[in-house]
C-alpha cells in the first residue's frame, strides 16, 4: 500500500509478504544424505550418522518506506525491512574446500534499513548518497543439512551482517556537453568475520577458558597472516604463526591484536551481540571523462580515466567467509576507456 501526500511531496508505503523458503540447490542431495555416508561423514564434521533431510521454510517480511522531496533539488527515500524466517537456510562448507552445501537453522531474524539521498542536476553538479544497515541473526539448533552445529547455543550472526555502510558520489560537468569529473567515497563499518582467535567470551580460544591468553592455533599461520594478527612486535607470516614467551600460537591478551580485523576485548566476545568484525575502512575513487570529445551528432568518441582506491588502502573485505573465503579490497588501479558510439 502507498499513499501520496501531494501537498508536501511525500510518499508513504508499507508492504507485507508471506514467502516459501526452499534450500539452496548447490549440493542439495549431498547435504540431505551426506552424514549417512560413512566416507563423507568425517569430512563433513557430522555429529551423527543419520540422514539430514530438509523441511520447507516460511518467512514473514515487512517493509515500511518514506519518500520525501525537498524542493526541486533534494529527494530522500528510506525503508525499514524486517524479515522473520522459520526453518532458515544458510551455507556449510565441505572441509577446507570452496564447495558449499545448504544447511537449515531453527529460525532467523533480519532487520535492516536502506536509504538514498539524491541531488538532481543543478548547474552541472549532481550528488548521490546511499546507505544501509543490516543485522542477520540466526538461531540454533541446526535442523537440516550435513555438518556440525556451531559451539554457540542460541543466536549468532552470519557474515553479511554489517552495522553501517554508505557510498557518496559527487559529479560535476562543465556545461551540458563538456568534460566531467566524478568522485566516490565508500565507507564500511565491517562485516562479521569468520573464526578469529580471541580470549574468553564465546570464542573459547583461551587455554582452559582463560581470557588473559589467546590461542591462535585454531587457524593456520597463513590465515593468521591474512587476518593481520600480531603479538606485541611479532607479526604472523604465511609460514610462521604469532608467538610469545608462552610459545608458538600463544599470546597474552594484552599484547594481541590485528591490523585488519576488529577483535573484541578479552572476555567480551559474543556471537550475537559482539562478534569479531572486519575493521572499518574508507575507500576513494576518482574519474574524469568526456562523453563527446569532438561534438559529433551521429558518431561520438568518448574518453574516461578512472582511479580506484586512490589511497591504495590495504583492507579486508571478508575473512573466512562461508560463501567465498577471504578477500582483500581492490588495490589502487587505473583504467582508461576510449569509446566510439554509433
Amino acid at each position: 500500500m502507498a499513499y501520496n501526500i501531494k501537498k508536501t511531496n511525500t510518499v508513504l508505503r508499507v508492504s507485507y509478504a508471506r514467502l516459501l523458503e526452499t534450500p539452496f540447490n548447490e549440493n542439495l542431495v549431498l547435504s540431505s544424505t551426506g552424514c549417512a555416508n560413512p566416507v563423507l561423514n568425517p569430512l563433513l564434521s557430522c555429529v551423527s550418522n543419520a540422514a539430514t533431510p530438509f523441511e520447507p521454510g516460511w518467512r514473514n517480511e515487512f517493509h515500511a518506506g518514506l519518500q520525501q522531496a525537498f524542493g526541486r533539488y533534494v529527494v530522500f527515500s528510506g525503508e525499514y525491512v524486517w524479515k522473520y524466517t522459520h526453518n532458515a537456510y544458510d551455507f556449510g562448507v565441505f572441509g577446507s574446500t570452496p564447495l558449499t552445501f545448504p544447511i537449515e537453522w531453527h529460525n532467523s531474524k533480519i532487520p535492516g534499513i536502506a536509504g538514498r539521498v539524491s541531488v538532481p542536476n543543478f548547474h552541472g553538479f549532481s550528488a548521490l548518497f546511499v546507505f544501509s544497515s543490516v543485522a542477520a541473526h540466526f538461531y540454533t539448533p541446526q535442523i537440516g543439512g550435513a555438518g556440525a552445529a556451531p559451539d554457540v547455543i542460541g543466536a549468532f550472526r552470519i557474515d553479511h551482517d554489517e552495522k553501517f555502510n554508505q557510498t557518496t558520489h559527487l559529479q560535476y560537468q562543465i556545461g551540458s556537453r563538456g568534460p566531467w569529473i566524478g568522485f566516490n567515497w565508500r565507507y564500511d563499518s565491517g562485516l562479521v568475520a569468520g573464526a578469529v582467535p580471541c580470549a574468553g567470551g564465546n570464542c573459547n580460544n583461551g587455554p582452559l577458558g582463560d581470557d588473559t591468553v589467546v590461542d591462535a592455533s585454531v587457524i593456520s599461520p597463513n590465515q593468521q597472516f591474512q587476518a593481520g594478527l600480531f603479538c606485541g612486535s611479532v607479526r604472523a607470516t604465511p609460514t610462521a604463526p604469532i608467538s610469545s614467551s608462552l610459545g608458538a600460537n600463544l599470546c597474552p591478551a594484552a599484547q594481541y591484536g590485528s591490523t585488519l580485523i576488529s577483535i573484541p576485548a578479552p572476555g567480551t566476545e559474543d556471537d550475537d551481540h559482539n562478534p569479531p568484525r572486519i575493521a572499518a575502512r574508507h575507500l576513494f575513487d576518482l574519474a574524469v571523462g568526456h562523453d563527446n570529445l569532438f561534438h559529433g551528432e551521429r558518431y561520438k568518441w568518448s574518453l574516461q580515466l578512472t582511479a580506484v582506491n586512490i589511497t591504495n588502502k590495504v583492507a579486508l573485505y571478508n575473512f573466512l567467509s562461508t560463501f567465498t573465503g577471504t578477500h582483500y579490497v581492490t588495490p589502487r588501479a587505473f583504467t582508461a576507456e576510449l569509446g566510439f558510439h554509433f
